[in-house]
């Protein structure tokens, strides 16, 4: 996978921090729901089992590069 510099800056907050790569990836390939932005940007959402939370990934409009990662209190199926 690849990262933008605010993805790895934004991944050492204390919130973000707990976030395993694993999950990253997890959710990349096996979302639950998908949206695409006004900005072409991928919002992508799994459930981690492990914190019982929704976990949101947002991908850069090329499909492949992370943009951003946390736990999306909001988040409903």
């Amino acid at each position: 996978m690849k990262f933008t510099q605010y993805f790895l800056a934004t991944r050492e907050r204390s919130d973000r921090k707990e976030i395993k790569s694993e999950w990253i990836d997890y959710v990349f390939h096996n979302a639950v729901c998908e949206e695409i932005q006004t900005d072409g940007r991928i919002k992508r959402w799994a459930y981690i089992e492990e914190k019982q939370k929704f976990l949101r990934v947002v991908i850069l409009e090329d499909k492949e590069t992370i943009h951003n990662a946390f736990f999306d209190r909001n988040f409903k199926i």
